[in-house]
């Protein structure tokens, strides 16, 4: 190794992932339009979750609300709580996924799972509690099947976000970026192959054996486990055009900050390989 050389923080498996998303989120070409390919439509269905809906602050309810605007557009709201998500998992996909949507320790796993298990048995439109609709027309996002995610890139180096106008643009990278799908939104048709093996992983990871204490929130159910699967499956041999990565998500939706459950247990990234027992005065 040449003195002074960067130590890649990410392993190789790691690494190759981050270019996988790079190169699909900055390549040319990639068109609205996929209903040859990926025949739809999808179902017009928007999905939430929260946990416990008798302790859902004002401020999500708020942001969960703000997709009602579409309903005159003929999409259907439907919201999910810990009890109709568990039933829903168990009546549509048995009581093996009942069982690893149990070992989800945090609301926010519970809500990965869900969604998984959601979207690849009814299809449709997951959106998380927190983000809120913008106005810009969503229609196409419903014409064809693809599965439809929103690209990141985290800066280690700055510990920030890279904006989408600049990661996007092709050939922009840096040596501490890493490119990744979010896991809200989630758009897609029932039995999409890139859902399906985020949902066989996430259960596979969840069943492991957890000695070494609870799983990675990221790893486990959220946008390492999804990532992870989707570079799967296209280096199986399915098509790249399953995707449609949306650029621009942030016209159409953007993630509340501040709100009240982001600064105890109920956010993630505080209760990241902890336990979590519901109560938001409560110590984990």
């Amino acid at each position: 190794m040449n003195e002074g050389a960067e130590i890649d923080p990410l392993s190789p498996k790691e690494r190759a992932r981050s270019n996988f998303v790079r190169d699909l989120v900055q390549r040319s070409g990639a068109s609205k339009s996929g209903s040859t390919a990926w025949p739809g439509p999808t179902p017009r269905g928007i999905v939430q979750f929260w946990d416990d809906l008798e302790q859902l602050p004002d401020d999500v309810e708020a942001c969960m609300n703000s997709w009602r605007k579409l309903q005159p557009d003929g999409f259907e709201l439907e919201v999910f709580d810990r009890t109709s998500a568990s039933n829903f998992i168990r009546d549509r996909l048995g009581s093996r996924h009942e069982e690893a949507f149990a070992r989800c320790y945090h609301p926010s796993m519970m809500s990965d799972y869900f969604r998984y298990s959601y979207i690849l048995v009814e299809g449709g439109f997951y959106i998380d509690a927190d983000d809120v609709y913008q106005g810009t027309p969503i229609d196409y996002l419903f014409d064809d099947g693809r599965l439809k995610l929103q690209p990141f890139c985290y800066d280690l180096a700055t510990s920030q976000m890279v904006a989408p106008s600049i990661f996007t643009k092709a050939g922009a990278d840096q040596p501490g970026w890493i490119f990744y799908f979010n896991t809200t939104p989630m758009i897609a048709a029932r039995n999409h192959p890139m859902i399906e093996r985020a949902l066989l992983n996430a259960t596979s990871s969840l069943e492991a054996d957890s000695a070494n204490g609870l799983p990675e929130v990221q790893a486990t159910t959220g946008p390492g486990n999804l990532t992870r699967s989707v570079s799967e499956i296209v280096s199986e041999g399915c098509s790249p055009e399953a995707l449609l990565v949306a650029h621009d998500w942030e016209l159409t939706s953007t993630s509340q900050w501040p709100l009240s459950y982001r600064s105890d247990a109920r956010n993630w990234r505080l209760s990241n390989q902890k336990r979590y027992s519901g109560s938001p005065s409560e110590e984990r």
